[in-house]
Protein backbone atom coordinates (compact mmCIF):
# COMPACT_ATOMS: atom_id res chain seq x y z
CA UNK A 1 0.00 0.00 0.00
CA UNK A 2 1.31 3.41 -0.82
CA UNK A 3 2.23 6.03 1.63
CA UNK A 4 -0.54 8.29 0.46
CA UNK A 5 -3.15 5.59 0.77
CA UNK A 6 -1.98 4.78 4.30
CA UNK A 7 -2.14 8.47 5.23
CA UNK A 8 -5.62 8.75 3.80
CA UNK A 9 -6.81 5.73 5.76
CA UNK A 10 -5.24 7.04 8.97
CA UNK A 11 -6.86 10.45 8.41
CA UNK A 12 -10.22 8.77 7.83
CA UNK A 13 -9.89 6.69 11.01
CA UNK A 14 -8.87 9.78 13.00
CA UNK A 15 -11.84 11.69 11.59
CA UNK A 16 -14.23 8.87 12.55
CA UNK A 17 -12.75 8.66 16.05
CA UNK A 18 -12.96 12.42 16.56
CA UNK A 19 -16.53 12.44 15.31
CA UNK A 20 -17.37 9.62 17.70
CA UNK A 21 -15.79 11.51 20.62
CA UNK A 22 -17.40 14.88 19.84
CA UNK A 23 -20.92 13.52 19.24
CA UNK A 24 -21.28 12.02 22.71
CA UNK A 25 -19.93 15.21 24.30
CA UNK A 26 -22.65 17.28 22.66
CA UNK A 27 -25.38 14.82 23.54
CA UNK A 28 -24.45 14.61 27.24
CA UNK A 29 -25.94 17.95 28.46
CA UNK A 30 -26.59 17.91 32.20
CA UNK A 31 -29.10 20.22 33.95
CA UNK A 32 -29.42 20.84 37.66
CA UNK A 33 -32.69 20.53 39.52
CA UNK A 34 -34.82 23.72 39.45
CA UNK A 35 -34.70 26.00 42.51
CA UNK A 36 -37.30 28.72 43.17
CA UNK A 37 -37.27 32.11 44.87
CA UNK A 38 -40.47 33.37 46.50
CA UNK A 39 -41.01 37.10 45.91
CA UNK A 40 -43.19 39.42 47.98
CA UNK A 41 -43.60 43.15 47.31
CA UNK A 42 -45.65 45.29 49.70
CA UNK A 43 -47.02 48.74 48.92
CA UNK A 44 -48.21 50.06 52.28
CA UNK A 45 -51.43 52.04 52.49
CA UNK A 46 -51.11 55.56 53.85
CA UNK A 47 -52.94 58.80 54.58
CA UNK A 48 -51.20 62.13 55.17
CA UNK A 49 -52.04 65.80 55.56
CA UNK A 50 -49.75 68.69 54.70
CA UNK A 51 -50.53 72.30 55.62
CA UNK A 52 -49.41 75.44 53.78
CA UNK A 53 -48.80 77.18 57.11
CA UNK A 54 -49.05 76.58 60.82
CA UNK A 55 -49.81 80.00 62.35
CA UNK A 56 -52.85 82.28 62.12
CA UNK A 57 -53.23 85.56 64.02
CA UNK A 58 -56.44 87.37 65.00
CA UNK A 59 -57.07 91.01 65.93
CA UNK A 60 -60.05 90.63 68.23
CA UNK A 61 -62.87 93.09 68.85
CA UNK A 62 -64.86 92.30 72.00
CA UNK A 63 -68.48 91.43 71.24
CA UNK A 64 -67.91 91.30 67.47
CA UNK A 65 -69.05 88.31 65.41
CA UNK A 66 -66.41 89.03 62.76
CA UNK A 67 -62.78 88.48 63.80
CA UNK A 68 -61.16 86.89 60.73
CA UNK A 69 -57.83 85.13 60.77
CA UNK A 70 -54.82 86.85 59.20
CA UNK A 71 -54.28 84.11 56.60
CA UNK A 72 -55.97 81.03 55.24
CA UNK A 73 -54.35 77.63 55.38
CA UNK A 74 -54.44 75.08 52.57
CA UNK A 75 -54.71 71.48 53.76
CA UNK A 76 -53.75 68.84 51.21
CA UNK A 77 -54.80 65.31 52.11
CA UNK A 78 -53.05 62.52 50.16
CA UNK A 79 -53.76 58.81 50.27
CA UNK A 80 -52.86 55.38 48.93
CA UNK A 81 -55.49 52.90 50.12
CA UNK A 82 -56.62 49.29 50.05
CA UNK A 83 -59.87 48.38 48.24
CA UNK A 84 -61.81 48.05 51.52
CA UNK A 85 -61.65 51.79 52.37
CA UNK A 86 -64.85 53.73 51.68
CA UNK A 87 -63.91 57.35 52.44
CA UNK A 88 -61.24 59.79 53.55
CA UNK A 89 -62.39 62.41 56.06
CA UNK A 90 -60.57 65.55 57.20
CA UNK A 91 -61.22 66.85 60.71
CA UNK A 92 -60.30 70.02 62.62
CA UNK A 93 -60.41 69.85 66.41
CA UNK A 94 -59.30 71.24 69.74
CA UNK A 95 -58.43 69.21 72.83
CA UNK A 96 -61.11 71.03 74.85
CA UNK A 97 -64.48 72.52 73.88
CA UNK A 98 -64.46 75.00 76.79
CA UNK A 99 -60.94 76.35 76.21
CA UNK A 100 -60.02 76.31 72.52
CA UNK A 101 -58.02 79.50 73.16
CA UNK A 102 -57.06 80.76 76.59
CA UNK A 103 -55.24 83.69 78.19
CA UNK A 104 -53.85 81.36 80.88
CA UNK A 105 -55.66 83.31 83.61
CA UNK A 106 -58.98 81.48 83.32
CA UNK A 107 -60.46 83.50 80.46
CA UNK A 108 -61.25 81.22 77.52
CA UNK A 109 -62.68 81.23 74.02
CA UNK A 110 -64.68 78.00 73.54
CA UNK A 111 -64.52 75.90 70.36
CA UNK A 112 -68.16 76.87 69.66
CA UNK A 113 -66.92 80.43 68.99
CA UNK A 114 -64.13 79.33 66.63
CA UNK A 115 -65.28 78.96 63.02
CA UNK A 116 -63.84 77.48 59.82
CA UNK A 117 -64.88 78.10 56.23
CA UNK A 118 -63.86 75.32 53.83
CA UNK A 119 -63.26 76.26 50.17
CA UNK A 120 -65.15 79.58 50.56
CA UNK A 121 -68.22 77.88 52.05
CA UNK A 122 -70.12 79.16 55.08
CA UNK A 123 -68.37 79.36 58.44
CA UNK A 124 -69.03 76.44 60.80
CA UNK A 125 -68.23 76.23 64.51
CA UNK A 126 -66.26 73.37 66.06
CA UNK A 127 -69.08 71.81 68.10
CA UNK A 128 -69.04 68.16 66.98
CA UNK A 129 -67.32 65.22 68.58
CA UNK A 130 -64.72 64.03 66.08
CA UNK A 131 -62.75 60.76 66.26
CA UNK A 132 -59.92 62.90 67.68
CA UNK A 133 -59.74 65.67 70.29
CA UNK A 134 -62.17 66.73 72.95
CA UNK A 135 -65.90 66.11 73.08
CA UNK A 136 -67.90 68.75 71.18
CA UNK A 137 -64.64 70.38 70.05
CA UNK A 138 -64.38 69.21 66.43
CA UNK A 139 -65.58 69.71 62.88
CA UNK A 140 -65.75 67.39 59.88
CA UNK A 141 -64.10 69.64 57.29
CA UNK A 142 -64.48 67.41 54.22
CA UNK A 143 -65.20 63.86 53.14
CA UNK A 144 -64.11 62.15 49.90
CA UNK A 145 -65.83 58.94 48.82
CA UNK A 146 -63.28 56.37 47.67
CA UNK A 147 -64.24 54.45 44.55
CA UNK A 148 -62.25 52.06 42.38
CA UNK A 149 -60.61 54.87 40.41
CA UNK A 150 -59.33 56.97 43.34
CA UNK A 151 -57.65 54.50 45.72
CA UNK A 152 -54.64 56.75 45.25
CA UNK A 153 -55.28 60.48 45.22
CA UNK A 154 -55.39 63.80 46.99
CA UNK A 155 -57.87 66.49 48.02
CA UNK A 156 -57.28 70.16 48.79
CA UNK A 157 -59.20 72.21 51.35
CA UNK A 158 -58.63 75.97 51.65
CA UNK A 159 -59.45 76.86 55.25
CA UNK A 160 -60.33 80.35 56.47
CA UNK A 161 -60.88 81.13 60.13
CA UNK A 162 -63.04 83.42 62.26
CA UNK A 163 -63.60 83.93 65.96
CA UNK A 164 -67.17 84.95 66.85
CA UNK A 165 -67.08 86.95 70.08
CA UNK A 166 -70.75 88.02 69.99
CA UNK A 167 -71.38 85.62 72.88
CA UNK A 168 -68.44 87.06 74.89
CA UNK A 169 -69.10 90.84 75.03
CA UNK A 170 -67.25 91.26 78.35
CA UNK A 171 -64.12 89.27 77.52
CA UNK A 172 -61.06 90.94 79.07
CA UNK A 173 -58.21 92.26 76.94
CA UNK A 174 -55.24 89.95 76.62
CA UNK A 175 -53.47 87.45 74.42
CA UNK A 176 -55.36 84.23 73.80
CA UNK A 177 -53.55 81.20 72.41
CA UNK A 178 -54.63 77.73 71.39
CA UNK A 179 -53.77 74.82 69.14
CA UNK A 180 -56.04 73.72 66.32
CA UNK A 181 -55.23 70.25 64.99
CA UNK A 182 -56.02 69.02 61.46
CA UNK A 183 -56.09 65.24 60.94
CA UNK A 184 -57.37 62.85 58.28
CA UNK A 185 -58.92 59.42 58.70
CA UNK A 186 -59.52 56.71 56.10
CA UNK A 187 -62.45 54.43 56.97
Amino acid sequence: MSWQAKSGRVAAVVAVLLGALVSPLRAQVRNSGASTITLQAVLTDSVSVSLSGNAVNFNLTAGSASNPGSVGVTATTSWLLKPSVGSVKLYAFFSSSTAALTDGAGDNIPSADFQISDNAGPFAALTSTAPFGGANAGLLVSSVTILGNNKSGSHTDVLNFNINLSTLPNMPAGTYTGTLTIQAQAI
